[in-house]
């Protein structure tokens, strides 16, 4: 995606067809109403012909009968097929829409749930006219701001999540649980897909140091058709904004503007912006002069990005260039290991790759400070991981988890070579 050192620009178009001008014409002439993802009517239109099937008839019409053939099912079979035909006529505007791909994945889902055939006949058009005399308020319209409980309807079951961090000198923990310690100078994208894009800027510790520390991060939370126009939050060492750059604290006037917002737990050294529309959470604090970043963020959320933006350090981790060898990390000390060891010991009793970095974030500093840092980067991941038996990591030299079958090849590694010594 370019050169990892500058910041981020506007890709080009894939191609420059010689008949452009004309091409423009004829959209200026398609009308602004079909230049629109049109998802939530699609939607609507399913919540309206399933009414009745939900209020009036049996419970199993939804739930069970969809294997029984009964009225009630071939009638949520129609719905459905009327729901995926609808979102076949507007799949060329919803193009990167969350809402969009969402829906269409439920869709199948349930017709499998319910044993519902591709071809046959669709639900009529809802009716548009007024309300019944004395027939109650229907219940409301689905969110499609709301991504867990949207997620939650489509697939009978919660969304998955992924947890990334970056800190200290810095650490990166990626989404497949892979911790390096890197260099990185300049500007890294952390994350980069359809909706979230995240950089790192970073620089020496010290003159001549190879190890680095955060101290900008720019956060871009991209439009999304109707939950929020884009917004961009940058932090800096000793500036932590507690609102965006225009100067708002939540996603804008859209009818989902309130589900981005910013929350400040100790302004000027935390603050955590929650993103429910795409199931994001996000924590940056800023300690001993630095920086650190943890996230939260929806499985299919984190996987939404093309071939053209597979540098991302939450991704893939950092590149093998880009990683300190064990020489490195012990070129410079600025106060004793043994002396980090004890520090660090205090708040992480546990020496996994937590206090590893801690270890050598306060011997390359002779800042005690950094210890803070690992230690809120713990809790932040102890708080953001789904599946807490991947919270303590033991890195290798190389920077990935070693696994048993590592450790198991190094042991008889090493028998072998005392008994060679011993003949």
């Amino acid at each position: 995606m370019g050169d990892p050192g500058q910041s981020p620009s506007p890709r080009p178009p894939h191609g420059s067809p010689p008949t452009l001008s004309t091409l423009t014409l004829l959209l200026l002439l398609c009308g602004h109403a079909h230049s629109q993802c049109k998802i939530l009517r699609c939607n609507a239109e399913y919540v309206s012909s399933t009414l009745s099937l939900r209020g009036g008839g049996s419970p199993g019409a939804l739930r069970g009968g969809g294997r029984g053939g009964g009225v009630g099912s071939s009638g949520f079979c129609r719905a459905l097929r009327s729901y995926a035909l609808c979102t076949r006529r507007t799949a060329r505007t919803c193009r990167g829409d969350l809402a969009f791909h969402s829906a269409v994945h439920g869709i199948e889902d349930l017709m499998i749930q319910h044993n519902c055939s591709r071809q046959g006949p669709t639900a009529p058009p809802p009716p548009r006219g007024p309300a019944l005399p004395g027939a109650g308020p229907g219940p409301p319209a689905p969110d499609p701001c709301d991504y867990e409980g949207r997620f939650s309807r489509l697939h009978g079951r919660p969304p998955g999540f992924l947890h990334c961090a970056s800190f200290g000198d810095p650490h990166v923990r990626s989404f497949h649980h892979h911790f390096h310690t890197c260099r990185v100078q300049g500007a890294w994208p952390l994350l980069d897909n359809d909706f979230l894009f995240v950089q790192a800027t970073s620089s020496p510790v010290a003159s001549g140091a190879n190890a680095t520390t955060t101290r900008k991060l720019t956060i871009i939370f991209k439009n999304m058709q109707e939950c929020i126009d884009q917004k961009v939050y940058q932090a800096e060492v000793d500036n932590l904004p507690a609102a965006f750059e225009d100067g708002s604290i939540n996603g804008g006037a859209r009818p989902g503007g309130s589900s981005l917002s910013i929350q400040t737990a100790n302004p000027g050294s935390h603050v955590e912006i929650r993103a429910a529309y795409i199931g994001t959470t996000i924590i940056i604090r800023q300690t001993a002069g630095q920086l650190s970043f943890s996230i939260k963020v929806a499985e299919d959320v984190a996987r939404a990005f093309s071939a053209e933006q597979d540098l991302q350090l939450c991704v893939g981790g950092c590149p093998p260039s880009q990683r300190l060898s064990r020489l490195e990390r012990n070129r410079r000390r600025a106060i004793t290991v043994d002396t980090a060891r004890q520090l660090c010991k205090e708040g992480l009793p546990v020496e996994d790759a937590y206090f590893q970095s801690c270890v050598f974030d306060v011997s390359i500093s002779g800042d005690p400070n950094f210890t803070v840092t690992a230690q809120a980067a713990l809790e932040d991941a102890r708080a953001f991981l789904p599946d807490l038996e991947k919270l303590h990591l033991f890195p290798s030299d190389a920077g990935a988890p070693l696994s048993p079958a590592t450790f198991l090849t190094s042991f008889l590694s090493g028998l072998f070579v005392l008994w060679f010594c011993i003949q």
